[in-house]
């Protein structure tokens, strides 16, 4: 009889990718959802900010709580890389930890019952085995790790290293191999996805990676996640924008707008620059731009607050993600006069209330239209009703648009149709299909 495994993957969509590689090094396991029947149980977790660092450290104890006498509990990732000697010495009822190096050796870890830090950071390729999760017809591609820059707010280059990218050949075989097990709508994730390929001399990687990812047979869709200001070029947008198979989905966290708190912020790009790439995507038909940014970062001003906040509401990007700053060790910005974390909330607040109604707004522009979705299944929401997300959406964090009349056509997981949206219901988009595509 096999054992069970535990697995909570923590964090982004990059953690996600090595927690499947986890998953696949751990195949002969039986996966459960209940931590107190798990064998072995893994965090994979997140310390990016505070809030995720919380979340991570919670995780654990539950973990450590419910699990069965004789089990391991297992702790991996970039709050464990980041800070291994204080959690080995703060939570001994941990049996293992290890880092971000050392993702494909976790069976034998597992198998040593040691605890193991190697100092390279782990980049899946082609040959990683992975067992992909949450979807029979997505999955996320993990271009690079690391980053070059050198934002005020980061400390992922701290315990992620410099930028190291994998070559277009390992990058469109894994596709390839994916596209054969049945998968045919990817997402191109990592730090800093419009640096990729630069650390091998090629500034245009990720544009050749475009042209030789549309011409992979059995492909239906992709898009790219996670631009960057200083690194994202009109020839970039134009290739996405032009692409038979890449969504016109463009995902730049700006992070803030006023030139002052960009200098401060060390991004790279002036005011003027990131507007100048935002209206150029704005431009592009059937655009989608998701954006993400920080509120009370040391040097906020007032005037810069209201700045950022008249930009993002005129501006209508379709989707805004807020985070409160948070003050990280090894970042530039740790030792500046820090805001208070009152003011902090209140701004983020105010930001997180446009980024909602920014979102009706983009959904509601849908009613009357027909659009291209792909379905996920049953919907949580009721028994009768189909989950489904526009193709030109990212999974997990654009929404969903809710099918309440499938015109008695024939339904799967994964099945691409043409919709017509009908009304929102609250914030979503209620649809009727139409044909499958």
């Amino acid at each position: 009889m096999s054992k069970k495994l535990h697995l909570i993957s923590l964090g982004c969509n990059k953690n996600l990718v090595d927690s499947e590689v986890m998953l696949g090094k751990l195949h002969t396991y039986t996966l459960t959802n209940e931590p107190s029947e798990a064998d072995v149980i893994i965090v994979n977790t997140c310390g990016f900010i505070e809030a995720a660092k919380e979340e991570s450290i919670n995780t654990i104890l539950e973990a450590s709580n419910v699990k069965k006498e004789d089990s391991l509990l297992v702790v991996s990732g970039c709050l464990s890389e980041r800070y291994k000697n204080e959690l080995i010495e703060a939570i001994p009822e941990v049996d293992i930890f290890t880092g971000v190096g050392d993702y494909e050796k976790i069976d034998e870890i597992i198998a040593n019952k040691q605890t193991t830090f190697t100092p390279d950071v782990y980049l899946a390729n082609e040959n990683s085995p992975r067992l992909i999760t949450g979807s029979k017809y997505h999955a996320y591609i993990k271009l690079s790790e690391g980053c070059n820059q050198n934002c005020s707010f980061c400390a992922i280059p701290s315990f992620k290293g410099r930028l190291k990218s994998r070559t277009i050949e390992s990058v469109v075989a894994e596709v390839s191999n994916l596209i054969k097990q049945g998968f045919k709508d990817f997402s191109f994730i990592s730090q800093d996805t419009s640096s990729y390929g630069r650390d091998l001399g090629n500034k245009d990687a990720l544009i050749d990676l475009i042209h030789q990812i549309e011409l992979l047979p059995g492909i239906k869709s992709a898009r790219v996640l996670y631009l960057y200001p200083s690194t994202t070029t009109f020839e970039l947008i134009d290739a996405i924008a032009n692409s038979p198979i890449f969504q016109t989905y463009f995902d730049m966290p700006i992070q803030h707008i006023s030139d002052n708190m960009l200098k401060i912020m060390k991004r790279g790009a002036n005011k003027e620059k990131t507007i100048e790439l935002l209206e150029y995507m704005k431009s592009k038909d059937q655009a989608f731009i998701r954006t993400a940014v920080i509120a009370g970062h040391p040097g906020e001003s007032e005037d810069n607050f209201l700045e950022l906040k008249e930009f993002i509401k005129n501006f209508e990007f379709d989707r805004a993600t807020v985070f409160e700053y948070s003050n990280e060790e090894n970042t530039t910005a740790y030792n500046l006069e820090q805001i208070s974390k009152d003011i902090i909330s209140k701004r983020a607040n105010i930001l997180g209330e446009i980024a909602r109604e920014l979102m009706v707004k983009s959904n509601s522009k849908l009613i009357d239209k027909e659009i291209e979705l792909i379905v996920d299944g049953k919907s949580s929401e009721h028994e009768f009703l189909l989950s489904a997300r526009a193709t030109l959406w990212a999974p997990e964090i654009d929404g969903e648009i809710l099918i309440n009349d499938t015109s008695d056509l024939k339904v799967e997981h994964g099945d691409y149709f043409k919709a017509k949206v009908t009304q929102l219901a609250d914030t979503t988009p209620l649809a009727t299909l139409i044909k499958k595509i």
